[in-house]
């Protein structure tokens, strides 16, 4: 087990956490998940629901520790640091600077961006780079946030110009374009599932439709325009009140379910 240790407080803003280090390799920083909540201004199940839903994107020992279901070291570490809320409590999770990187595209907020920053200078890893007088290394991190964040804006751009060009053809090579800029593929692939609107979700949990994207949004159910993934897609419907088709999410069972769980 990589030793897990308590190494103080720590501040953001005016926000304290709860500093350690360990569980992803020696002197490695580390957050709970609880502190993450309350650094963003959420409740702990949100965060840890957002984190399930998207569990396999998470790497056991590099992006995510639980420490209820690895070794009973780190269990007994939990338990000493009274982590474990209640009997009832399932996880209590623990993640790296890299794991952390992967719930904000999550989150996807620019308040989550802005915090990332902070805790990149301030507590994780970029700190010691700093000390130790190696800014090359907080560069290429922010280089690589600013590339992968000029990619989605280049993506969006072509998206919306795709949206407004009365050419098929065309409309479909912007949007294989823009999809390219996000995955590196050029095909849009239609998985075939059983689909719901959020005002058909809406009737049957008896919630309104910008109720159920809110949740969504909320648990970052929806993938980057135009694609798709595991909780529904991005599909092109005609609006109400003009000629012009819009986006409009779509739901697959595992994005229905995932709602529904979210209001029991």
């Amino acid at each position: 087990m990589n030793q897990l240790k308590v190494i103080g407080k720590e501040r953001i803003g005016h926000i304290e956490f709860t500093g350690i280090e360990g569980g992803f390799g020696k002197d490695k920083k580390a957050m709970l998940v609880k502190d993450i909540a309350k650094i963003h201004d959420k409740e702990l199940r949100q965060i840890n629901q957002a984190i399930n839903m998207n569990r396999k994107r998470f790497k056991d020992g590099i992006d995510i520790v639980d420490l209820l279901n690895q070794s009973d070291g780190f269990r007994k570490f939990a338990q000493e640091n009274r982590l474990i809320g209640s009997n009832r409590t399932q996880h209590v999770y623990l993640l790296s600077e890299r794991g952390y990187a992967k719930l904000l595209k999550i989150l996807d907020d620019n308040k989550a961006w802005d915090i990332y920053d902070q805790l990149v200078d301030n507590y994780f890893n970029m700190r010691v780079a700093i000390k130790n007088n190696e800014p090359s290394l907080v560069q290429q991190r922010r280089l690589q946030i600013m590339e992968d964040n000029a990619a989605t804006r280049k993506a969006s751009i072509m998206y919306k110009i795709a949206m407004t060009t009365e050419s098929n053809s065309s409309r479909q090579s912007l949007l294989a374009q823009a999809a390219k800029e996000l995955t590196g593929e050029m095909t849009i692939p239609v998985m075939k599932h059983k689909e719901y609107s959020a005002t058909e979700i809406g009737k049957l949990l008896g919630i309104t439709s910008n109720k159920v994207g809110r949740i969504a949004n909320e648990l970052g159910l929806k993938a980057d325009q135009p694609g798709q993934n595991e909780y529904g897609r991005w599909s092109n419907s005609k609006s109400k009140y003009s000629d012009k088709e819009v986006p409009q999410w779509l739901y697959f069972e595992k994005g229905f379910q995932a709602i529904k769980e979210y209001l029991r």
